[in-house]
């Protein structure tokens, strides 16, 4: 008899995250920490669903986090500003969607956090790029072989999966682990 789809989804899923960069999540988790402590902005970016994660990241990060703190985390999202899109796309080009708003407002020691699926995100890797020019931490989140991103950033964390919604998974479950563990850091119980 076959396997149901839904079990086999989440076994595949579960063997994922049983290879799960342990380390690279640690980095990541550090790597906000000392931006929230020397008061440094993040930028985060993202496409499609990679785009959605991004929106969500910012959310759990600016509210879910530090709510019950006088000191908050800075953290925009690049990708949610659609006027601002929609003009760098319309008079530029699409690839330069966010690496323009990062020359309003990067400053050497921010954080830029690139979230592609593929890894190959021309928008993200030149915004990605630009930041490390400008003495940013630049930080990745990409699936299958990391593409570009991971070969890039300074800081990669690849779900190393050839299947776009179990990579887009793994990235929301960083997202929500990430606000966790900052919660638990800035608000000891």
């Amino acid at each position: 008899m076959k396997q149901k789809f839904s079990l086999q989804y989440l076994a595949q899923l579960k063997d994922l995250l049983d290879v799960f960069p342990h380390e690279r999540f640690e980095e990541i988790a550090h790597a906000l920490l000392s931006a929230y402590h020397d008061e440094r902005q993040v930028f985060i970016m993202g496409n499609g669903g990679s785009g959605a994660t991004a929106s969500h990241f910012v959310c759990d990060i600016n509210k879910g986090s530090c709510l019950e703190l006088e000191k908050r985390f800075r953290v925009i999202c690049l990708n949610d500003n659609m006027p601002s899109i929609l003009a760098y796309a319309n008079d530029l080009s699409y690839d330069r969607i966010f690496v323009e708003p990062l020359k309003n407002f990067l400053r050497a020691g921010d954080v830029v956090i690139g979230i592609s699926g593929s890894g190959n995100s021309e928008n993200v890797l030149l915004a990605v790029s630009y930041a490390k020019e400008m003495g940013a931490l630049t930080i990745g989140l990409s699936g299958f072989d990391g593409g570009r991103l991971a070969q890039i950033v300074d800081i990669p964390l690849v779900a190393a999966v050839s299947d776009m919604q179990k990579v887009e998974d793994v990235h929301m479950i960083v997202v929500h682990m990430l606000m966790q563990y900052l919660c638990s850091a800035l608000n000891p119980s």
